[in-house]
């Protein structure tokens, strides 16, 4: 069955179609992009969610990190990638320090809503939590996102799979809880052990999207770039295929990633951590 077989699915998504999707069992296929000409190959080749991610300051900008990127660059990618979309779900992240205080939060938020984002997404749990509870209170809808985040880097020392110790995944279980019940409508887990994603995709009532976190998550997502086999100017993780090779074209290529994620066989045991 190709992916606009199905009515229901062929529809522009909602933030509520995420919740029906992960109770119905479908998975979500997410990739990020930057600009109106790859969203709309994105859009009509199968994504159910873009990103427009703060990953834009690394393979775009071409920057050591994430740190660096301001509201101001996300508001115009996204406003870039909203013209380019008309049934993909669009989500857009919240900068280094944007959610710093729910204020912060909402005045970047408004910004990047009146760009076209229809959710955003802001790491972390703890303090977080009430920023979490702030703006979906202010009807803007919140993606978490846990385990490794980038925008942590300094503090973590590098990009370093999170959650091995029993410790740290019990924490990454009650973060996930948490921000399930502070409001959050999808968590987005990233370089977590397979076996404790899937665990925490089976106890937490939103979808969870995962990146080098296995095959257990209700959906999946990759840089636009990664997914492509473009030299970024940084070494490609370990959950990195490269789908261009096998799909021909840009359009194959999402095609492809789409059907892998769906069918269960992207990620595999090679593009997951144990």
């Amino acid at each position: 069955m190709g992916y606009l077989d199905d009515e229901k699915w062929a529809k522009a998504w909602t933030v509520p179609a995420l919740a029906e999707a992960k109770a119905a069992g479908r998975k979500l296929a997410m990739l990020t992009a930057y600009d109106a000409s790859f969203a709309r190959v994105l859009d009509r080749h199968g994504v159910d969610l873009v990103l427009v991610g703060d990953s834009l300051g690394m393979v775009v900008r071409g920057l050591a990190s994430t740190i660096p990127v301001t509201v101001g660059d996300i508001a115009y990618h996204t406003a870039a990638v909203a013209s380019g979309l008309s049934r993909a779900l669009l989500v857009s992240d919240l900068p280094f320090l944007a959610d710093a205080t729910p204020e912060r939060a909402l005045d970047a938020s408004q910004q990047l809503a009146a760009a076209g984002a229809q959710m955003v997404k802001l790491e972390g749990a703890g303090h977080k939590l009430e920023t979490i509870r702030f703006l979906t209170e202010r009807e803007i809808p919140v993606c978490a996102h846990l385990g490794l985040t980038p925008q942590s880097v300094l503090r973590l020392g590098g990009y370093k799979v999170q959650g091995r110790e029993e410790r740290a995944a019990a924490r990454l279980h009650e973060d996930s809880v948490a921000v399930a019940e502070a409001g959050a409508s999808m968590l987005v887990l990233e370089c977590v052990p397979s076996a404790v994603a899937a665990s925490v995709t089976a106890t937490t009532p939103i979808p969870t999207i995962g990146i080098g976190a296995g095959p257990g998550c209700d959906g999946q997502v990759l840089v636009l770039h990664d997914m492509l086999g473009l030299d970024t100017g940084h070494r490609a993780p370990k959950f990195v295929k490269d789908f261009l090779a096998e799909g021909g074209s840009v359009a194959g290529a999402v095609a492809a990633y789409c059907a892998a994620v769906r069918d269960g066989s992207f990620p595999d045991a090679a593009h997951a951590y144990q």
